[in-house]
């Protein structure tokens, strides 16, 4: 608190301090009552932790919960923004340079029985993974293009206040941030040697596995609160056969 913070609230409390003083003051010269002034006092004394407690923990949480509630649902709109736009589409695109790709397409494809036991398996799972990444199976050129054209809109969500509460999608973002800068700082993306090449296999694998744990965080919240949401996700999710948003059962 800087020295003019400490004494505006000095003055403050001097203020309404002299401001009892002058009421109980009146109070007096008005009724000549000093024992009875003096149980009002006390009685209004022994009532303040009491009007503490109500004030300033239980209504003061009910707000902060509501606020946090509200917070929440602003963030998940902006996370539901970032994997319409580009998450989605990058969990497909970078999947088949995944070595252990068709074990990431069996423990990430959604069901729609999971319950909070199952995503939470599902969520540990990528952040844990450490597979290989081949890069002969993703167009690097293709994937900087991508990327860099979506280089605005990942600073735009960056920009947004509400990302201070998410640590992980945060995180999340630079990852696919560097992973754009790597690609984008060198001339050319071919015949790089194979120590260069192991660094940007494990940046991809960086972005890619926070990636995946926040799409499956998100994909919780939509299955809670939004199911109509979640449908759709079952039907374009890149951890299966044949994504498709059309309806067929």
């Amino acid at each position: 608190m800087s020295r003019s913070d400490k004494r505006w609230w000095g003055f403050i409390g001097a203020t309404l301090l002299a401001a009892s003083v002058v009421l109980y003051a009146l109070e007096y010269l008005a009724f000549g009552d000093a024992h009875q002034l003096f149980l009002y006092l006390v009685s209004n004394i022994a009532f303040l932790p009491l009007e503490v407690l109500i004030v300033g923990v239980i209504i003061e949480r009910l707000i902060s919960r509501r606020e946090t509630r509200s917070l929440q649902q602003k963030l998940n709109m902006v996370v539901g923004a970032f994997f319409s736009e580009l998450g989605t589409p990058l969990l497909g695109e970078l999947l088949p340079a995944m070595r252990a790709a068709s074990e990431i397409t069996t423990r990430l494809a959604l069901d729609p029985r999971w319950n909070r036991r199952e995503f939470a398996e599902a969520k540990a799972y990528a952040r844990a993974l450490e597979c290989e990444v081949d890069l002969e199976h993703v167009d690097l050129d293709l994937l900087r293009a991508h990327l860099s054209e979506e280089r605005q809109f990942m600073l735009r969500l960056l920009e947004n206040p509400n990302l201070l509460e998410h640590d992980r999608f945060t995180d999340m973002l630079w990852a696919i941030f560097h992973l754009q800068e790597e690609l984008e700082a060198r001339s050319s993306l071919r015949d790089l040697p194979p120590a260069d090449r192991a660094h940007i296999a494990g940046d991809m694998r960086r972005a890619y596995t926070q990636m995946a744990a926040e799409w499956l965080a998100y994909a919780e919240h939509l299955k809670t609160n939004y199911p109509y949401l979640y449908s759709l996700v079952l039907r374009i999710h890149p951890f299966q056969d044949a994504p498709s948003p059309v309806v067929t059962g």
